[in-house]
């Protein structure tokens, strides 16, 4: 874990291999309090707009959690709890709490928002870079999903659903009865992502990694699938990668 980079999982060992891409931008990061991109960095909460940093122009991309430090509320030799404030830009105040469970053949990601005052929308999601290649065969990537968000030359959904298309992505897909994605290294390793929200973002358009983030909307889903946090219901999601060797 590396609580100050993010709050993100900075490695995961197998055997003496590293399934996920190091450096300080990798790893796997929660992103929250929204996933993917929103459109020119804004959205409502009622009749209220609000301006996110452009950090991807011009969008603003991933949430705010994964830039700052985040603390360490408990350790064990199994699971970790860490916390996060929601602070500046974000214009509400709130905290993201992430449980760490690691078990013999299983990581679980718990995430929850709440709110200290005001109802806002949130989004949730965790975003892995698993490595490409593990020293044999590059990873095939398997799922079966009831359809695939129309990307805009902005990179963001249209708003229509078309049939799931070949790769190479950095797409969206609608999973009704829960996020279910395997990754094989031939020879080597299977490992499934498995969630159960309904959204996952699959992107493998870089040759050092590929990317499987469940998460509870789509990219601009702030605007187009809000996700409220009220004082009496937070937003809680729960993703788990388990494998086994081949």
């Amino acid at each position: 874990m590396a609580p100050a980079n993010g709050g993100r999982v900075s490695g995961l060992r197998l055997g003496g291999v590293e399934l996920l891409r190091q450096g300080e931008r990798f790893g796997s990061f929660p992103m929250v309090p929204w996933c993917g991109r929103i459109r020119d960095g804004r959205f409502m909460n009622g009749a209220t707009e609000h301006q996110m940093p452009l950090n991807a122009p011009p969008h603003a991309i991933h949430g705010t959690a994964r830039n700052g430090p985040w603390n360490v509320a408990r350790t064990a030799r199994d699971e970790a709890v860490l916390t996060y404030d929601l602070v500046d830009p974000w214009p509400y105040p709130g905290r993201v709490t992430q449980v760490v469970a690691l078990a013999e053949d299983s990581l679980t990601l718990t995430t929850a928002v709440e709110t200290y005052g005001s109802s806002f929308p949130a989004q949730i999601g965790w975003h892995p870079w698993f490595n490409r290649n593990l020293g044999g065969e590059d990873v095939r990537i398997d799922f079966a999903p009831a359809w695939q968000e129309e990307r805009g030359p902005d990179h963001l959904p249209t708003g229509n659903r078309t049939e799931p298309r070949p790769g190479p992505w950095d797409d969206c897909f609608g999973m009704p009865d829960g996020v279910d994605v395997t990754l094989t290294w031939p020879g080597q390793l299977e490992l499934k992502v498995a969630s159960r929200e309904q959204w996952v973002v699959v992107y493998d358009e870089q040759a050092e990694a590929v990317c499987v983030e469940p998460q509870t909307g789509p990219p601009n889903g702030l605007t187009t699938h809000p996700r409220q946090v009220t004082p009496i219901e937070p937003l809680e999601a729960t993703t788990t990668w388990s494998w086994r060797r081949l």
